[in-house]
């Protein structure tokens, strides 16, 4: 075979690797967000306490938080690309028993292991794109994740309530079926790779983190308070992960992320703004289904302005914004969510558009500024802790909101919450936004070159 043409197969194969793993991350965005307009649904037809809606979405993403960054480790040890097929084998049966439930709590439990197998997937999408391409082909590659994972989020509350509509919630979980099948058809493409040195494994720092995490999410659902003081366990359990941490061979984190207070500062924006993020887009379906009696394609429907501002500004913020003032276009996204907040609250049209222009404007300098001094050698810890914390503050908004709702009857004490959550995450991420933006101003510049 002449060597142009062994070439253009090779670089077909590449791409088409990439697609298959592109398809995964689809795959795992869609089923987080799929699930939250469709929830009042299942719930009418699988009978079962109300409280049973913010699990259907919480018990996939506390898995797939606490299991994020073991997950990367499971990769590095027995290889990524091996890992990926495990988890997309598991995350599509998973799928199956989820729309075959015949009740609640099978489906819960499915869903929690929809979660896990999720964990295992996500993590080896860099290493196994960085082991398929280089050079400018690299950043090609890595600059298509961002659209896809920008449409699927837009698009998954969307489908989630014209499948349920025009089929059934069943549909919401089957559509991963021919994904799964078709991913791991597709997945030959794939090479093989594994991190140089393989490292330990934190089965303790898991176990902490998982059994502690899993005490702070479960009261906060429970409408009838009876159980709060599982609080203090999960925190105290959390607590103990913390010190375990600084003292373990090999931790689950890189302890070094925590010497200055900017990496801590963008896990706490992070927990904060996801918390009402994911929050919001749990309690709005479940006001307009629940509390006005709307149906489950007009509860899609209504989700579409927050998801078209959402996609609109994190475009325009990166192009734009970010470029020109830096991470202080954080804090105009806040501003703009707070705002968009107590307009949902007084009913006002267009007012979920302006919380998704909010949502966009942050996201961008945000993620910027938080990973803008990890240093090359905790890269990956940094962005799989963030990952995970991203996750762990969803699933901590759609307890929290959701059980708020649940427990008042109305949205009110809810959305006064979130507001008060998107104005700590301002505060939060302060150290981010005023600790210089990585931009010398025209008269810092000019200063500096006078002193030459």
């Amino acid at each position: 075979m002449p060597t142009e043409t062994m070439t253009g197969t090779k670089t077909r194969a590449r791409w088409a690797a990439l697609a298959v793993l592109l398809t995964a991350e689809a795959m795992n965005l869609l089923d987080a967000t799929i699930v939250q307009v469709a929830g009042p649904v299942i719930h009418a037809e699988l009978p079962g306490p109300a409280a049973d809606i913010p699990w259907f979405s919480a018990a996939y993403t506390l898995p797939f938080a606490v299991f994020l960054i073991t997950g990367g480790q499971l990769g590095d040890v027995f290889g990524r690309a091996r890992i990926f097929k495990i988890g997309v084998t598991g995350f599509a049966l998973a799928s199956l028993a989820c729309a075959a439930a015949p009740a609640a709590g099978p489906l819960i439990g499915a869903r929690a292991v929809q979660g896990a197998a999720a964990a295992l997937i996500i993590p080896q999408t860099i290493g196994l794109i960085r082991a398929l391409f280089d050079g400018d082909e690299l950043a090609k590659a890595l600059g298509t994740i961002g659209p896809v994972m920008g449409l699927s989020a837009v698009t998954g509350p969307l489908l989630g309530g014209l499948l349920t509509h025009a089929v059934s919630w069943r549909a919401a979980f089957l559509v991963n079926v021919p994904l799964g099948l078709a991913v791991l058809a597709a997945a030959r493409f794939l090479r093989e790779d594994r991190a140089r040195e393989r490292p330990r494994l934190d089965v303790t720092g898991t176990a902490l983190v998982v059994a502690g995490t899993g005490l702070l999410v479960y009261p906060l659902i429970d409408p009838a308070g009876t159980n709060r003081w599982l609080l203090a366990a999960g925190v105290t359990l959390l607590v103990v992960f913390g010190f375990h941490q600084r003292r373990a061979a090999a931790p689950l984190v890189e302890p070094s992320l925590f010497a200055s207070r900017g990496f801590p500062a963008a896990l706490a924006g992070s927990l904060l703004f996801f918390a009402v993020m994911t929050g919001l887009m749990q309690v709005i379906p479940m006001r307009l289904q629940l509390g006005e009696g709307a149906d489950v394609r007009t509860a899609g429907l209504t989700l579409l302005p927050l998801s078209a501002g959402l996609a609109v500004a994190s475009w325009f913020a990166g192009a734009k914004l970010v470029p020109k003032f830096g991470a202080r276009v954080m804090f105009a996204g806040l501003a703009l969510l707070l705002a968009g907040i107590l307009a949902t609250a007084g009913g006002v049209p267009g007012a979920l558009a302006l919380c998704g222009l909010g949502m966009g404007t942050f996201t961008v300098p945000f993620f910027t500024a938080a990973l803008r001094r990890v240093r090359p050698h905790e890269t990956g810890s940094a962005a799989g802790l963030l990952n995970a914390v991203q996750q762990l503050g969803g699933t901590l908004g759609v307890a929290l909101l959701g059980g708020l709702y649940l427990s008042s009857g109305t949205a009110a004490t809810a959305f006064g919450v979130a507001a008060g959550l998107t104005a700590a995450a301002a505060v939060a991420v302060a150290p981010l936004g005023f600790g210089g933006s990585g931009r010398r101003s025209p008269r810092r510049r000019l200063s500096s070159h006078r002193g030459r």
